[in-house]
């Protein structure tokens, strides 16, 4: 008799299982977000490392829990099998041929009695032929217990040759019983002997194999969080430049050009804080040689302007008399006068705008508020110059609001006055109250940028004046350039009445109340200028000096000829 292998194909092999103390909490949850973030940079570092982490601490803890487990239960069924087929051996020598079950149940229970403990099924012919079944535990082990695909291969007999030299070997399988896992193996004795099974509970080397599953998952587990926690700290170590520079770049975009990085190290990330220095400094360079040569061009121009007034003021008193003498003079001569005299206003205008906006840009321009009825505004400016019966009013008489008289009328006077220059009769001068929306930043008008930098509007409410004209409105790629300073609409009309300052006037005009002005076409025809004002500008008169400078929009411009 000889064992030979076949595993059973594991037939039912078992299953397997801020600045102020009240500013910090701020700041911490701030913190805490931003590192929770799924598009945070530092998570997804994190995630990476945890990940990679698993994946090897999962892979090296099942490779080492396979080999454990082959190795525990081939330790256990080998020293098993072996000795269940030297004890079969050795106990079925001294049976007789045919045994009677009372030895046979003697033989069974000497088997068991090893130091495998196991249970012992011998199954053999009595001398009357009848088959008999001794077993050392009737409740465990039957014949109907042995599984029928290993009772099969045992009785089988195999023809002896060179390659197979027992008709008989020693077959074993795993299987579970009441979820208690078992060694059942069975042989045959070689020349005419007892058929032999044995069950051996392999319940120790599953709690063995069971804790060490624990241990290798809790090994897995401590892995992760180590992995982590290094991520953590790889993170932190790659992300402070980052969020240095960061910090530094949001520090050149609010206008703090003197910021630097300090540079640390010699990797790619002290490379590019090199860069960020390098970049921040030539900026710094070219922004102070533009604001040098932008500080020249205002002086000069306010320089020459004033210079312009003297020699104007003389030849505006000349071109008066001459006005006044036109009557008499030679009808060859007048044409001249009239011309002198129009030109000289015109020039006269421009200075004069010239002068306001050196004002805007130098941030002198202040307000002087005062209770002011629109209504009655409207009609005196309209009445001042005498376009009463071009002008329909729609304005509600009672709306008070404070604001800068002056600065109104000067806006009214250049809306009113480039709708009937460029536009068409009738002009319409509609005024309403809007309910204000504090903290809500200004927009542009439609198709051009925004009133940079407006104020918000303050509480209570805001002031909506609309100039619509009846002409063929605004082309859509002049819209964006209306309120730019000597803008032209066409190249070909370098020359036009107005001073070209008018509308970027009326803008910031606008801006240093608090509010802005935008332009759209109607979609009847014609074009509306909208204007919005604050209610009440007595909050805002302190903030000229910073609205005039520090947010002068980029389309600040455009003459009354210029729209067209």
């Amino acid at each position: 008799m000889t064992a030979g292998g076949t595993d059973g194909g594991g037939a039912g092999e078992g299953k397997r299982r801020t600045a102020a103390d009240g500013g910090r909490p701020v700041r911490l949850l701030r913190r805490v977000a931003g590192a929770l973030r799924l598009t945070s940079l530092r998570l997804r570092l994190v995630v990476v490392f945890a990940l990679v982490a698993l994946t090897a601490a999962v892979s090296a803890s099942g490779i080492a829990y396979w080999l454990n487990r082959n190795t525990v239960l081939d330790r256990t069924q080998n020293a098993a099998l072996k000795d269940f087929r030297k004890s079969l051996q050795d106990t079925t020598r001294s049976l007789p041929l045919h045994p009677r079950c009372s030895e046979l149940q003697d033989a069974a229970r000497q088997m068991a009695a090893g130091p495998q403990n196991y249970t012992v099924l011998l199954i053999g012919l009595d001398r009357d032929g009848k088959e008999c079944a001794a077993t050392t535990n009737k409740d465990l082990l039957t014949l109907a217990t042995v599984p029928r695909s290993l009772r099969n291969a045992v009785d089988q007999v195999r023809p002896v040759d060179e390659n197979n030299h027992y008709a008989h070997h020693l077959y074993w399988q795993r299987n579970e019983v009441g979820d208690v896992p078992y060694l059942v193996a069975g042989a045959t004795v070689i020349g005419g002997g007892p058929t032999g099974y044995m069950m051996k509970s392999l319940a120790t080397e599953r709690q063995d194999l069971t804790s060490l599953g624990w241990s290798l998952g809790i090994a897995t587990a401590l892995a992760l969080v180590g992995s982590a926690l290094l991520a953590q700290a790889a993170a932190t170590t790659v992300l402070r430049p980052v969020q240095r520079l960061g910090y530094a770049a949001r520090q050149l975009g609010e206008g703090r050009l003197d910021t630097r990085l300090r540079v640390t190290g010699t990797d790619e990330l002290a490379d590019l804080s090199r860069t960020f220095n390098r970049t921040a400094e030539r900026l710094q360079q070219r922004v102070e040689e533009l604001s040098g040569r932008e500080a020249a061009s205002r002086r000069f121009v306010a320089d020459m302007s004033h210079e312009l007034r003297t020699p104007l003021t003389a030849i505006t008193a000349v071109t008066e008399v001459l006005e006044e003498e036109a009557d008499s003079l030679d009808p060859m001569i007048a044409p001249a006068v009239q011309l002198v005299v129009s030109e000289t206003r015109r020039l006269n205008d421009l200075v004069e705008n010239l002068m306001e906006v050196t004002r805007f840009d130098a941030g002198t321009a202040r307000l002087v508020l005062d209770d002011v009825d629109v209504a009655d505004q409207v009609t005196a400016c309209i009445d001042a110059r005498a376009w009463l019966d071009a002008v329909e009013l729609d304005a509600d008489r009672g709306i008070v609001v404070r604001l800068d008289p002056r600065r109104l009328d000067v806006i009214l006077a250049n809306l009113i006055g480039n709708a009937l220059k460029h536009g068409g009769s009738p002009v319409r001068v509609s005024v309403r109250t809007e309910p204000g929306q504090p903290g809500r930043p200004a927009t542009g008008a439609p198709g051009g940028d925004p009133a940079e930098g407006a104020a918000a509007e303050p509480e209570g409410g805001q002031l909506v004046i609309r100039v619509r004209d009846h002409g063929p409105g605004i082309p859509e790629e002049v819209l964006p350039h209306v309120f730019d300073r000597f803008y032209k609409a066409s190249a070909s009309r370098p020359r036009s009445e107005g001073s070209g300052l008018g509308l970027s006037i009326a803008q910031e005009n606008a801006h240093i109340h608090g509010g802005r002005i935008s332009a759209a076409n109607h979609p009847e025809g014609g074009a509306v200028f909208t204007l919005h004002l604050p209610m009440d500008a007595s909050g805002l008169a302190d903030d000229a000096e910073h609205t005039a400078r520090g947010e002068r929009p980029a389309d600040a411009g455009e003459g009354a000829e210029g729209r067209r």
